[in-house]
């Protein structure tokens, strides 16, 4: 490892891939790592365990226990997944967290058991402990959508900046995830779906004030492309811009934006899919209240998911380096 590790304390907020990626390349940096996990994932095998079991959604949870993993066969079993039989499509590590959530009683407890089995190198902690769904809604045209997996397919009729997300029931933040922002020296947003990975975590009553709050770095890693039929044609501020009204407040110090182009054919490949790379508005960037950072951060070229990694990315041809990522985050901390 040639980089100097920190004892600065880092918290990424997210979930699924984006938060995956984003640890496993700062634990390469700082010892004091924490993961603050989204909750309301209902698709895939974390929905039938939450329909058949009542359990509380263990898919996101898990990919960050793999990825603060320092055991390569862990990190290879949590994430084994089972392609046929009765356990077709369920991962070994969402059967685990399950498992253990039934015995104990506490998911709490049983992502911390799991922690030290895996022996994890930093903390996952789940943004609330409560069993809920995510709604978004427009209330002037009166359309409702219900659960992650029904919002992360549609293509909206209506802009979503005019849209409210919330949790429903309403939850109590685990207090363990205000503790970790306010004791934070650098809180990272992690790239990811805007409207059902970042969102739902973000609307959490609690998350918002605290990240306004904490004497923290506050850092957002804007998306390399556009979601069809979600986030079209939204520059890099317009998707800032959402990060903080989910959160109620102002409350980001730096946006760290790409600012490299792939070549023409990859982006065709994007076009053919309706997405594009995210634009650079350099002019409200100039003008915005956090400072906005440019860099060369395309990764690996990919026609589809690698497959040395422990977790499948399920898209993308373009994908964020993260060292590069993760460089250019602790040189904004010392700044």
């Amino acid at each position: 490892m040639n980089q100097a590790v920190t004892d600065k304390k880092v918290v990424v907020i997210g979930g699924g891939t984006g938060s995956f990626v984003m640890l496993s390349a700062l634990k390469k940096f700082t010892k004091c790592l924490s993961a603050i996990v989204n909750m309301a994932d209902d698709g895939g095998s974390t929905g039938v365990l939450r329909d058949e079991l009542g359990a509380l959604p263990p898919g996101d949870v898990r990919q960050c226990l793999v990825a603060l993993s320092d055991s390569p066969k862990l990190r290879e079993l949590f994430s084994y997944r089972f392609e046929e039989g009765t356990f077709g499509g369920h991962s070994f590590g969402n059967l685990f967290l399950t498992a253990l959530e039934k015995t104990t009683g506490s998911f709490a407890e049983a992502v911390e058991m799991a922690s030290k089995i895996l022996r994890i190198r930093g903390t996952v902690i789940p943004a609330t402990l409560d069993d809920v769904r995510l709604k978004m809604e427009w209330p002037d045209m009166s359309v409702i959508l219900h659960g992650e997996r029904v919002i992360d397919a549609e293509h909206f009729k209506n802009d979503p900046r005019k849209a409210e997300l919330s949790l429903v029931p309403a939850p109590v933040v685990n207090s363990a995830a205000i503790d970790a922002i306010k004791e934070a020296d650098l809180v990272v947003i992690s790239a990811g779906d805007l409207y059902t990975s970042l969102g739902p975590l973000l609307v959490i009553d609690g998350v918002g004030r605290a990240l306004y709050e904490t004497k923290a770095t506050v850092v957002y890693v804007c998306n390399l492309v556009t979601k069809h039929g979600q986030t079209d044609n939204f520059t890099v501020s317009d998707h800032a811009a959402e990060i903080e009204r989910f959160g109620g407040h102002g409350f980001l110090d730096a946006v760290l934006y790409n600012q490299q182009m792939p070549d023409a054919a990859l982006l065709e490949r994007y076009k053919e899919e309706d997405s594009a790379m995210v634009a650079i508005d350099e002019e409200n960037l100039r003008s915005a209240p956090y400072e906005a950072v440019g860099a060369d951060l395309l990764g690996q070229v990919t026609g589809g998911p690698d497959k040395a990694e422990t977790i499948k990315v399920p898209r993308t041809f373009i994908r964020h380096n993260a060292d590069e990522v993760a460089a250019q985050l602790m040189r904004i901390l010392e700044v």
